[in-house]
């Protein structure tokens, strides 16, 4: 593909102003939505042949986020368009002010692996409501996803306006050199910041949803069961491939025994131990399962560790009397590992957190107030959830983002919208009254009546 080519045609239809009906905007999310539901099934054949990712969980953590996402931008897209009034004060008397939300213009929009319709096509449909052309480029890594993805949009949408590019690493960096009005990117912190340095160069604003090790704080007055039912789905979920997983649990030591028996309870009733079913995934690729065998003390091992190269299978696993300086806790997991730290004092606990760059999430598994408050009040993180884990990310007025090494900007419902958007600053005064006070020659009393208009 000539992507120079692309995006200047791409340029040229955002200036045609097209992109800027509402009509039109509304229109191209119902088209988008009606090919994703006719082409189900291929989307559930090509992600089975990445992930082995059943159909159920398919539509549970891809679809159904994408189809949400739709039809919150088609019921509000009208309101959020529309200009919006705001006060001026006296020193713009007689006038009024506004503010118009208008498109960046050609956005580039790069997905992730471990969910690649999710984190593909929420944010393009969210470029597209927001009025601008999209250039996606989806992670090569889940190749027949990618590929279904270019197939759907490609053959059914004008690539001067959607424009799926499919390829590695080298035609993520070609289209890194070339000039966008936004760039919105999903993956890990190191090739954010490659991302963020591209950008730098045409000063392009950037959207970077990155991930890192996202803690969850068990406390003793917890509810233990449903705990450990919320944990174990949360982190075991696509096989621990989520940015938001539960990466470690810190546990309060006086209960870790009866959390960790609850954990392989939890284990053992939902997951086999043995082999991939409807309910769990494999690992990606040959690359991540040599990564996460590594991580993998035998000395810590509490239960799993059941694993097939073959089929890139490695069971849910819990380890136990984890220590900081562990290599499990270096780098985020992004696999269907657990590490079980334990506490006895919690400030010790948060100050250990508070050492670390700050996390995409952050779980709280307790009913004591003062408590919870101290750890929202003192760690940093993207967002989170008391008692449950993952489930904030379901709700579209929950901005969805992260802070620090775990990326900067949000999205989801009008948050989206408003990552897309610029939002044009209108003054409009009336030409038939000008007062003299803020023009030459000064005196103290045109001053004394600046300080009480802008007081």
């Amino acid at each position: 593909m000539n992507y120079h080519s692309i995006i200047a045609a791409q340029q040229d239809f955002f200036n045609s102003n097209k992109t800027k009906d509402l009509s039109f905007r509304l229109a191209q999310l119902k088209k988008i939505k009606s090919l994703l539901k006719q082409n189900e099934e291929m989307l559930y054949e090509a992600i089975y042949k990445d992930f082995k990712k059943s159909a159920h969980e398919t539509y549970l953590t891809e679809l159904s986020q994408v189809y949400h996402e739709i039809d919150i931008l088609l019921k509000k897209l009208k309101h959020w368009s529309k200009r919006k009034r705001v006060t001026h004060g006296l020193a713009n008397f007689p006038g009024k002010s506004f503010i118009i939300p208008e498109p960046l213009g050609v956005t580039l929009v790069i997905g992730a692996w471990n969910y690649p319709y999710n984190l593909s096509l929420t944010p393009l449909v969210t470029a597209i409501g927001a009025g601008n052309t999209v250039v996606l480029k989806p992670s090569e890594i889940p190749t027949h996803t990618a590929h279904a993805m270019a197939t759907i949009l490609n053959e059914n949408f004008d690539p001067n306006f959607i424009c799926v590019c499919e390829g590695g690493v080298a035609e993520t960096t070609a289209l890194l050199e070339e000039k966008f009005d936004k760039i919105f990117f999903t993956g890990s912190t190191t090739v954010g910041k490659i991302v963020y340095q591209a950008a730098a160069k045409n000063l392009t604003p950037v959207t970077l949803e990155l991930g890192g090790k996202s803690p969850t704080f068990v406390l003793a007055d917890c509810h233990l069961k449903n705990t450990a039912k919320r944990i174990v789905w949360a982190k075991f979920l696509n096989a621990g491939q989520t940015c938001i997983a539960p990466d470690y649990v810190l546990v309060e030591k006086s209960i870790e025994k009866e959390f960790l028996s609850a954990v392989k309870e939890e284990i053992e009733a939902h997951y086999d131990q043995h082999k991939i079913e409807e309910n769990y995934l494999q690992i990606i690729n040959d690359q991540n399962y040599k990564r996460l065998l590594g991580l993998i003390d035998a000395r810590n091992l509490y239960m799993g560790a059941n694993t097939n190269a073959e089929d890139r299978f490695i069971s849910p696993t819990v380890l136990q009397n984890v220590t900081w300086d562990d290599p499990v806790m270096q780098e985020e997991i992004f696999g269907p590992i657990l590490p079980v730290l334990t506490f006895t004092d919690l400030q010790t606990a948060i100050d250990a957190v508070k050492a670390r760059p700050k996390p995409l999430s952050c779980y709280i598994y307790s009913d004591n107030t003062v408590q919870i408050e101290k750890i929202l009040n003192e760690v940093s993180f993207g967002g989170g959830a008391i008692n449950d884990s993952i489930m904030h990310l379901t709700n579209s007025k929950l901005p969805f983002g992260g802070v620090g090494m775990s990326g900067m900007g949000a999205y989801h419902g009008e948050t989206g919208f408003q990552s897309f958007s610029h939002y044009k600053s209108i003054l409009k005064k009336t030409s038939w009254l000008e007062l003299p006070v803020k023009y030459t020659p000064y005196t103290d009393s045109k001053k004394k009546i600046i300080k009480w208009l802008m007081g």
